[in-house]
């Protein structure tokens, strides 16, 4: 079977899913297929225009969008990424920096998977630091500030460079739909290509990966003024022709997120500011790479603080703030990274930090994180100057926020899959999150089902004691959201096993059995792996009495009892280089990111020993499955409100459904019955 972790939804697949072997055989059906979402012509239509076939079509080029193309070429199915401009393709379009806490471990996920956001940070950062490092390893996260142009081309230059990828600009105005080969109660169609803009090509595929980012629906506010637009200043338009189809099959709702304006850096005074250097040497985001690209060419980032006469001007113009397409309620915006608006409302009283980040080496555009806003240009500018540093800035771009369109994230599998329609699979903001890792996460999961889908293979699941991306998915699919999701740490119950330093050691196996890892990765996995195992077993072998150990300049207790070299590292604060010196002639010869990952492990060896055993209970109920096909609206046993969220959500095992708020022990018990 493809994966020990994964039985459970391997099991899933083979008893409740209905997988065509091969694009072809799909083909069968032609003459019964449903255009535009609500009319029907016949197949002979469709070959008046030019068509073109693939295994997997990629819509939108973004951080979602890139991932998943990436990904499903990895797995060797024929892959098309359509984007309305291919040289906006990987633009960073809010900030310009990858990682963070949480996000930080999702972009190590990714490169587990074999992704491409990693490694392309590390060609691209110019200003690398490991956050939270105060703190225990499990929260700490690693994070880089990248040139925007070195970024958007070094990203490009991976898709130009992947196997299997064709990259075609155009817009998606309409899904090409099947419902004469449904035998199955859950869906009521499936996909088997797109329309382009004026129906003046069509492209055929098994599988569809949707990644719209703010482009659904999307509209731009500045002040009382409105555009149409998912992106300031570019060239794409907004997507509103697929946004009213979509709303026919799933439940819409709006969203908004927000940027700060641009400042010109010569403007700024940096004597006067705080100093935020980058780590030395820095800490690279894939496993491939020891160092990074512009070593050398870092730049200083600064630490500058809102003040009451920021709050003052701010205050004053609320009034002006935008008025939202969705209404008073609706277009909610992130809670965890909100506007200078939201911030002065909820704090009035407080002062905030801005990080003032250099947008390039060849550019002197600033990006001034921490005061997104969507005021009119005018204030913006007269609130910039009130700031220490930034008393004769000048604005070179004035901050906006967007307002889009995404779906409730219950409407999807696990795979990421929809409910209604087969083969459609939906990742980034579009599921209602916030942030480019987030979207990274669910590309490269939508993009390996999506791969597997087309090849009649079953599906690949992440689960919560597997990664952020598992935690991520199954916080969406099961409670849903009504404001921007992004990823804590503090949403992991597994977070002592869910380190930034581990993910390779978590998914690079899976991914490399599934397809989605290529040999170069896999085999520099194998040597850690074995590396780290000589280290251990060299820390089991050695052992001294406490005395011996205090003469070596080890503080251990005064008892008779021997300590191993595995017991002085996770309990007395040693480090493996001190252990080596102790040892010199019989220590192994190891990198030194295998020792550090030794300490790691070593100091939480007890704390894992015990989560180990909470998910192996975890999965006993996670291998419990329930039938998507499960009425619930007729189990007596269930009430009112039960009824209608497990009829939204259709959780595939127990461990999903109770996950779902307001779902009780006692109901779980009668669904144990049931799977």
């Amino acid at each position: 079977l493809f994966f020990k972790h994964n039985t459970f939804m391997l099991g899933f697949a083979l008893k409740n899913r209905i997988i065509s072997n091969s694009f072809s055989s799909q083909r069968k059906c032609k003459n019964n297929l449903k255009f535009s979402f609500a009319s029907r012509r016949s197949f002979s239509k469709i070959n008046n225009g030019k068509t073109n076939e693939f295994d997997v079509i990629v819509i939108g080029g973004g951080h979602a969008g890139c991932e998943a193309a990436a990904a499903s070429a990895r797995m060797g199915a024929k892959t098309v990424l359509i984007t309305q401009k291919k040289d906006t393709i990987g633009i960073m379009s809010c900030n310009p920096s990858i990682g963070g806490v949480g996000k930080g471990h999702l972009v190590r996920e990714i490169d587990a998977l074999d992704g491409i956001m990693a490694r392309v940070a590390d060609k691209s950062g110019i200003h690398f630091r490991v956050l939270n490092t105060s703190k225990g390893y499990a929260v700490q996260g690693p994070r880089a500030q990248a040139d925007r142009e070195l970024y958007k081309n070094n990203m490009q230059m991976e898709l130009e460079n992947t196997p299997n990828l064709t990259i075609k600009e155009g817009t998606v105005e309409d899904l090409l739909l099947d419902s004469s080969s449904i035998h199955s109660n859950s869906y009521s169609s499936q996909v088997r290509g797109v329309i382009l803009k004026e129906g003046e090509e069509k492209v055929l595929g098994n599988g569809i990966v949707l990644t719209t980012g703010t482009f659904l629906g999307g509209t731009i506010h500045i002040g009382e003024r409105s555009i149409k637009a998912g992106r300031l200043g570019g060239e794409e338009g907004p997507i509103h022709a697929l946004a009213e189809k979509l709303k026919t099959h799933f439940p819409l709702s709006h969203m908004r997120t927000g940027t700060p304006p641009r400042l010109d850096g010569r403007t700024i005074q940096y004597e006067e500011l705080t100093p935020q250097p980058s780590d030395d040497p820095p800490t690279p985001f894939s496993y491939l790479n020891k160092n990074v690209d512009q070593f050398g060419n870092f730049i200083t980032c600064h630490l500058t603080w809102t003040n009451d006469k920021t709050t003052k001007i701010v205050s004053d113009h609320l009034h002006l703030s935008p008025k939202l397409i969705g209404g008073e309620g609706n277009g909610i915006g992130p809670r965890y990274c909100p506007s200078l608006e939201a911030k002065v409302k909820m704090y009035p009283e407080r002062n905030h930090h801005v990080f003032l980040e250099r947008e390039g080496l060849n550019t002197h555009l600033v990006y001034p994180n921490g005061i997104s806003t969507s005021l009119p240009e005018d204030v913006q500018l007269s609130m910039l100057r009130t700031i220490k540093g930034l008393e004769k800035v000048e604005m070179v771009k004035h901050g906006y926020s967007v307002e889009y369109l995404f779906c409730d994230p219950t409407s999807l599998f696990p795979t990421l899959e929809t409910k209604k329609i087969k083969g459609l699979y939906f990742a980034g903001q579009l599921n209602g999150t916030t942030g480019y890792e987030e979207a990274a996460g669910q590309g490269i999961l939508a993009g390996i089902n999506a791969g597997l889908y087309s090849g009649g293979k079953p599906p690949f699941i992440i689960d919560r004691s597997q990664g952020y991306i598992g935690v991520m998915v199954d916080d969406l699919v099961t409670k849903g959201t009504n404001e921007p999701y992004r990823v804590f740490t503090s949403r992991a119950e597994y977070r002592i096993s869910l380190r930034a330093d581990n993910a390779d050691q978590r998914l690079t196996e899976l991914g490399y059995k599934v397809g989605c890892v290529g040999e170069k990765r896999y085999s520099s996995f194998l040597e850690k792996k074995e590396e780290i195992q000589k280290g251990f077993d060299f820390l089991s072998s050695i052992s001294l009495s406490p005395h011996e150990w205090r003469k070596r300049g080890v503080g251990v207790g005064q008892d008779t009892t021997p300590r191993t070299g595995l017991d002085v590292l996770s309990r007395y604060k040693v480090s493996w280089n001190q252990i080596a010196t102790i040892w010199p002639d019989s220590v192994p010869q190891l990198d030194e990111r295998i020792g550090r990952q030794l300490e790691i492990e070593s100091f939480y060896v007890d704390s894992l020993e015990k989560q180990k055993k909470e998910i192996e209970a975890f999965k006993k109920d996670a291998s419990r499955l329930l039938s998507p096909e499960i009425n619930y609206s007729i189990l007596p046993f269930l009430s009112k409100e039960e009824k209608e969220k497990l009829n939204k959500v259709r959780p595939t095992t127990i461990a999903a459904a109770s996950q779902i708020s307001g779902i009780t022990s006692s109901t779980v018990m009668e669904l144990l019955k049931l799977s």
